[in-house]
């Protein structure tokens, strides 16, 4: 495995959130993460992350939560730092979760808001407080409100950074002018890794990102672009990112379509078969055609055929 196009300090780079993978009866299935697992490290990535809006941890129970932080953990090699995303709407139930994650040698925490719509104010901040005080590691706030319905302002961030000095990332769900803006008030207190499925990849870059965390689909080429940018190739990233960002837009049109769709166009580049468990999108033929299109298009970007339309081979299914 190679750890990271520039092997670049943890928590920088490009980390890879995984996508929830079921069997034919909707059930998790241990065997395709597994092998979701071992391709995304072959392409190089700077980390793992589990439990993210893309593993679609709001569908799997806490025994289902647990197991596969168990198992990515232990399958995971030493040199590869392991994030996981915490979710929930109760300081216990957050807590237990980071607890458990800590034990089973996760590097960083990744919190997200609750949903609770009434919890606003210091009551709001007071809740990370809860969850994160006391406890090791290293934590990070994901900043989505795009997604979550609920983001962090700058007075937010500095209130936890100062209760809570293992707050050391932003993952900025936000665009690229926004992100810079965030960057530019937190410049040497935080580090923050961009996302948003790798929307403005090179603007955010720009920005100020020290990386971004972004779903499988497209990771291999990411990590290009990162590494090209590491070694002053500005043009070389623009020029490979200019190639595959029209298949990024198709997958990031919103959530469901990115779970639906993107896990589509992974599995097609993979080989890897893809299932479903509702709630979420039903795919149509258009759709899953569509998403062959797009993954047998990133496939001949990657081989260095440039995505021409004339020299694209059929998807893997």
């Amino acid at each position: 495995m190679v750890v990271g196009p520039g092997k670049t300090r943890f928590p920088g780079g490009v980390h890879c959130v995984l996508y929830a993978l079921f069997d034919a009866g909707a059930r998790l299935d241990y065997g395709l993460m597994r092998r979701q697992l071992d391709w995304v490290l072959q392409r190089g990535v700077d980390g793992v992350v589990i439990l993210g809006l893309a593993t679609e941890a709001g569908k799997l129970d806490t025994a289902e939560q647990r197991g596969l932080i168990r198992r990515i953990a232990n399958w995971l090699p030493a040199a590869c730092p392991l994030s996981v995303t915490i979710s929930g709407d109760t300081v216990a139930g957050q807590r237990g979760m980071a607890e458990f994650a800590l034990a089973h040698r996760a590097d960083m925490l990744i919190l997200q808001p609750p949903g609770q719509p009434g919890l606003t104010g210091a009551a709001f901040l007071d809740f990370f407080i809860g969850v994160a005080r006391g406890l090791g590691g290293m934590f990070a706030l994901q900043n989505a409100p795009q997604f979550l319905g609920r983001g962090f302002d700058i007075s937010d961030i500095d209130r936890l950074a100062e209760q809570l000095d293992n707050i050391r990332v932003i993952k900025s769900e936000t665009n690229a002018v926004e992100t810079a803006g965030l960057v530019a008030r937190l410049r040497g207190r935080v580090s923050v890794l961009g996302g948003r499925g790798g929307l403005e990849l090179t603007d955010s870059l720009r920005a100020g990102c020290d990386g971004f965390i972004l779903a499988p689909d497209c990771i291999d080429l990411s990590c290009r672009v990162f590494g090209h940018w590491l070694a002053g190739d500005e043009s070389g990233a623009e020029k490979l990112y200019a190639a595959f960002s029209p298949a990024v837009g198709f997958m990031m049109q919103s959530l469901d379509h990115l779970v639906c769709y993107g896990k589509r166009v992974f599995g097609a580049r993979s080989g890897i078969p893809v299932y479903d468990r509702g709630p979420g999108l039903t795919p149509t033929p258009f759709g899953e055609a569509a998403a062959r299109r797009w993954a047998a298009r990133l496939d001949a970007i990657a081989a260095g055929r440039g995505g021409d339309p004339g020299a694209i081979k059929p998807a893997h299914v």
